[in-house]
């Protein structure tokens, strides 16, 4: 079970401006190269992609390999156009897929 945790900017955000989105995920990850007590192999567990869409458009997305640490945080910009939804999503080995949603607000000029 993942648990996310997405951080928008507090501050009023008028079209045009830059902003940076804040994105982590609590994933019980594992490398597939530790081995258990008896010798027996830990599959690897990890979360290989990433992507967050704004009103639909993709913005930002990123790989991940089996060095990334256990819960990945993500810092990125995104320019404002208007009130619209983002959509954040994390998939991985073994079928892994999550998926959160957020409203940004942009303030009526």
């Amino acid at each position: 079970m993942a648990t996310a945790m997405i951080l928008l900017p507090r501050t009023v955000i008028r079209a045009g401006d830059v902003v940076m989105l804040k994105a982590m995920i609590s994933h019980p990850m594992e490398t597939g190269f530790r081995r258990t007590e008896t010798g027996g192999e830990i599959p690897r567990n990890i979360i290989r992609q990433f992507s967050c869409r704004y009103m639909g458009e993709l913005v930002f997305s990123c790989d991940f390999h089996p060095a990334i640490a256990a819960n990945p945080f993500l810092s990125f910009p995104v320019i404002a156009a208007r009130t619209g939804p983002l959509e954040f999503v994390w998939r991985g080995d073994n079928g892994f897929l999550h998926r959160e949603q957020a409203m940004l607000q942009v303030a009526a000029s």
